[in-house]
């Protein structure tokens, strides 16, 4: 797991079955001190996650656990809310 900040939503028009009802946001990855590291990525939301929230996210098969259906089109998705930055380790 990884951290990232969520920075926006997305709007699908068209998208799987398998996802109807579930949300797409948009996340900026961070670095252990909180610094944007990389470039913004699309995460399909599993927790409830909004706009400014720091988050837990991961990629590859793994993305695809947190829902009831194995076949559910994902690779890169919010696992977790981080409800205090004071928890997240920082490098001195």
């Amino acid at each position: 797991m990884q951290l990232a900040r969520v920075i926006g939503n997305v709007v699908s028009t068209v998208k799987n079955r398998s996802l109807t009802g579930r949300k797409f946001l948009i996340i900026q990855p961070l670095s252990a001190d909180l610094k944007p590291s990389g470039n913004p990525l699309i995460a399909l939301d599993a927790v409830g996650a909004g706009a400014g929230e720091l988050v837990f996210w991961c990629r590859g098969k793994e993305a695809s656990f947190p829902f009831e259906r194995e076949d559910t089109p994902t690779d890169c998705t919010i696992v977790g809310i981080i409800d205090s930055e004071a928890h997240v380790f920082r490098r001195s």
